[in-house]
């Protein structure tokens, strides 16, 4: 299992960004005729942090979904980093060219060594 770090140019600044999840999602409900005060609390999932980014990223992240998907899964790591994992280090690289040729410079993958996640 290989894992990368995903990155995309931010649509205001044009600088690199990538999507972290700072906190839970917190979900409740308000009812008509009485207090509810059940709530609940999750991380969101990768593919859904990745979602909720549309319109902060220079390219469309449906598009970006879709091709990520095709060589690995996304994935929240350590309750906040957005990572890419992927089955070996070709599939890795095989994602990258493929957001380089959908992309150009606009999203890329980095690839978190795996002395680092020791």
């Amino acid at each position: 299992m290989e894992r990368a770090m995903l990155w995309f140019k931010c649509a205001a600044m044009h600088d690199p960004v990538r999507p972290v999840l700072k906190r839970a999602a917190v979900i409740g409900w308000e009812a008509k005729q009485r207090v509810v005060d059940l709530t609940i609390e999750r991380n969101l999932k990768g593919e859904e942090l990745l979602q909720r980014m549309k319109g902060w990223f220079t390219v469309d992240v449906h598009q970006a979904l879709e091709i990520i998907s095709r060589y690995g899964r996304l994935k929240i790591l350590d309750d906040s980093d957005l990572v890419v994992e992927t089955k070996d280090v070709e599939m890795l690289t095989s994602l990258s060219e493929s957001l380089q040729e959908a992309f150009g410079g606009e999203a890329w993958v980095e690839h978190i060594p795996k002395s680092m996640l020791a």
